[in-house]
C-alpha cells in the first residue's frame, strides 16, 4: 500500500477576500499560519518517507512547519499547483462566475472544456492532477507521503477516487489545513479520511461551491 496524507494550504488573504488565486499567490493570514502549525503538530505524530508540496508560495508556507517537525526536506512539484484560471486570477468568485459560468461553477452542470483566456480547462486540470498522483504512486510505491497542495487539487483527487465526472456538480469539503488520507493498493484508490479538521479548534468545514 502507498499512503498519502494530503493537506490543503492554510488560509490566505485572498481566501478571506473570496478571490480566485489559481497560480497567482497571496500570503497566509495569521490564522493560516496557526493552521499550518496545527497540522504540522498533528503530522509530527506520524512517520513519513517524503514531503511533497506544490511550488506555489501559500503551499510552501504551509509545508515549512511540517518539514521542520518531521525532519524532511520539501520536494517541490509544479504538477500539484492549483488550476490556472488565466485572466480570472485575482477576481472575486462571483465576478468570475458571472463572466465565465461554464469555466468555473461547481454547483451546476458545466462544460469541462470551457476555458478562461490564458488558463486551463477543468478537464485539462483534472487530467494533470490524475497524472501527478499516478506518477507519485509509482515513484514512492509502498511509502507514506505527505503532500501539501490546493483546494482544487483535493477536489479533483476526490472526484478521481470516486469516479465523479468532471462536469457534474458535486460539492466537496476542502477546508484549509485539513487532513485527508488517500491510499493506493491492489491497483485501486480509496479514501480513508476526508476533510478532518479535528486539529483545528473551532474550525468550520469549508465546502466548495
Amino acid at each position: 500500500m502507498t499512503r498519502f496524507i494530503v493537506v490543503r494550504h492554510g488560509q490566505t488573504r485572498w481566501n478571506v477576500e473570496k478571490r480566485v488565486q489559481g497560480q497567482e499567490d497571496s500570503p497566509l493570514t495569521e490564522e493560516g499560519l496557526r493552521q499550518a502549525e496545527a497540522v504540522a503538530k498533528r503530522l509530527a505524530r506520524e512517520h513519513f518517507d517524503v514531503l511533497v508540496s506544490s511550488d506555489l508560495g501559500r503551499a510552501l508556507q504551509t509545508a515549512a512547519p511540517i518539514a521542520r517537525v518531521c525532519g524532511l526536506e520539501i520536494v517541490r512539484d509544479a504538477r500539484l499547483r492549483e488550476r490556472h484560471f488565466g485572466e480570472g486570477e485575482g477576481m472575486l468568485y462571483d465576478e468570475i462566475d458571472r463572466r465565465w459560468p461554464d469555466a468555473f461553477s461547481r454547483i451546476r452542470e458545466t462544460d469541462p472544456d470551457a476555458v478562461i483566456p490564458g488558463g486551463e480547462t477543468r478537464r485539462q486540470f483534472h487530467e494533470r492532477v490524475h497524472r501527478a498522483f499516478e506518477s507519485l504512486v509509482r515513484e514512492y510505491a509502498g511509502k507514506r507521503v505527505a503532500v501539501v497542495t490546493h483546494g482544487g487539487v483535493l477536489a479533483a483527487l476526490y472526484r478521481m477516487v470516486h469516479s465523479i465526472p468532471v462536469g457534474r456538480p458535486h460539492k466537496i469539503a476542502i477546508s484549509n489545513a485539513s487532513y485527508n488520507a488517500i491510499a493506493f493498493a491492489a491497483d485501486a484508490w480509496s479514501v480513508e479520511t476526508w476533510d478532518d479538521v479535528s486539529h483545528l479548534p473551532g474550525a468550520a468545514p469549508f465546502v466548495e461551491s
